[in-house]
């Protein structure tokens, strides 16, 4: 799949989640790993961009995940920890840490995401993290 900078405007943008009042402005689009003949994949490579002050859900789950960041600034909520994110950093989310990412307010942030093909569902958290 040819994409545009970090966009891919032949790859539908899928809705992030059913609880809108649980993140702002974030889009996603799956890469790899979900279409007809990738089957065979273990995982999806998956692009989530989040607009200037927006966020992703404060959640845990089961599976791991890794993100590299590609567009933008912003900070990824680990646990009760916060890290500046710029192009090129690499965040590894273990199975059942807390996560959240935010776009800086001024700036997108953009990510590639993998995760398993088959994982369980993110379980969102209240504020603060225990």
């Amino acid at each position: 799949m040819r994409g545009e900078g970090a966009r891919w405007p032949a790859l539908p943008v899928r809705a992030y989640k059913e609880e809108p009042e649980l993140y702002r402005e974030v889009s996603r689009r799956v890469l790899l790993g979900a279409g007809e003949g990738e089957e065979p994949l273990a995982f999806e490579l998956r692009y989530f961009e989040i607009a200037p002050g927006g966020w992703s859900t404060l959640e845990r789950h089961q599976h791991p995940h890794a993100v590299v960041v590609v567009v933008g600034r912003g900070e990824v909520r680990l646990g009760g920890e916060r890290h500046a994110l710029a192009p090129f950093d690499a965040v590894y989310v273990a199975p059942g840490e807390a996560h959240q990412f935010r776009a800086a307010p001024d700036a997108p942030l953009g990510f590639l995401c993998v995760v398993d093909r088959e994982r369980d569902r993110p379980v969102p958290l209240a504020d603060p993290v225990p």
